[in-house]
């Protein structure tokens, strides 16, 4: 999986873009290929999948975690279901908040259990069937949209309002996971997340379809303690960009931003950059979950900027306060009908 997108990715189609399109090609027929297989395993719970159109920065785990939080209102005992990072965990694997770390199991899945018990492994179907094991009745994974063995009783895409799917390329001629038409067709329902018009040519595919088409935003749970500072955000995640707009339109001051490729696990040098810069023009360090989940798995001077570095807590709002019910009511009701032959 690419870490870090190629900036050439979120302009107009260019020279790079083209150059790369044959193997895009290729790329997105066999992605295709994989999506059209029949013969998906299925398992004895209801299963939605959180997937996007593109490689990260879409929104998916906020997604999910908001999904859980409607789960659990409802009486339900929801289990996530993720990869992990780079897919090193081979075998189903329990995340233990105790003892595991984002380096072994990822900064998502670590974030996740937070919430519901969570599952890695690179076998989706292995992990579905430890999380019925442990009792759950509602699995929602995190990713998996392009390529799991697993059958899905909803599959919801999140997509970027702002970014969209950048060049609309396929891989690596840009950040498109599959031919797009193809997945929408595949696609229960798109999400679209945040303000702006990126989106636009996905929500008129998904309108064509007579795919549902829900709207929300990342609202921050406690932007108001740093309105009277002056931060150094830094970020390694999809998209940098969001989160440091997310800040600025909470009316926080950036006196310095700092970006990151995603998933990065910061080097020594960077760890000491951020905090000598934060220390010689008295600024506060502001960062992700995800990150600082990430840095406290880290060494030497990591715990330094783990203890100085403030996290913009965010939850995913939908539109409308029926959407996540809705959505698992659906998957519910296509679970049963699926168990029972119908």
């Amino acid at each position: 999986m690419v870490s870090e997108a190629p900036p050439f990715w979120w302009k107009r189609p260019g020279l790079q873009s083209a150059l790369m399109a044959p193997f895009g090609w290729i790329y997105g027929r066999v992605a295709r290929r994989i999506m059209d297989k029949k013969l998906r395993v299925p398992v004895d719970a209801a299963v939605i999948c959180v997937g996007n159109f593109t490689v990260g920065g879409s929104g998916k785990t906020p997604t999910a975690l908001a999904l859980v939080d409607a789960a659990l209102a409802r009486g339900l005992k929801p289990g996530f279901l993720s990869r992990g990072y780079g897919g090193g965990v081979r075998h189903a694997r329990l995340v233990d908040l105790a003892h595991d770390t984002a380096r072994l199991v990822g900064d998502e899945p670590m974030l996740l259990a937070e919430k519901a018990t969570t599952v890695v492994s690179s076998n989706r179907v292995e992990g579905a069937e430890l999380l019925v094991r442990e009792g759950c009745d509602l699995i929602i994974m995190d990713d998996g949209f392009q390529s799991a063995a697993l059958v899905f009783d909803l599959a919801l895409l999140v997509v970027d309002a702002r970014r969209g799917i950048g060049n609309g390329r396929v891989l690596p001629a840009g950040p498109v996971r599959a031919p797009v038409l193809d997945q929408v067709r595949h696609a229960d329902a798109l999400l679209v997340v945040g303000e702006g018009d990126g989106a636009d040519p996905m929500i008129r595919m998904a309108a064509r379809a007579a795919k549902p088409v829900h709207l929300a935003r990342l609202e921050p749970r406690n932007a108001s303690q740093f309105r009277d500072k002056n931060c150094l955000a830094f970020a390694a995640i999809g998209d940098p960009g969001k989160f440091f707009a997310t800040l600025e339109a909470a009316h926080v001051r950036l006196a310095s931003t700092r970006g990151f490729p995603d998933h990065h696990h910061f080097a020594e040098d960077e760890i000491a950059d951020l905090l000598d810069e934060a220390e010689l023009y008295q600024l506060q360090l502001i960062t992700t979950s995800k990150d600082h989940v990430r840095l406290r798995s880290g060494h030497g001077r990591a715990e330094e900027l783990v203890e100085k570095s403030a996290v913009l807590e965010v939850d995913l709002v939908f539109d409308s306060p029926h959407v996540a019910g809705a959505i698992i009511e659906a998957a519910l009701v296509a679970s049963n009908r699926r168990r029972a032959g119908i």
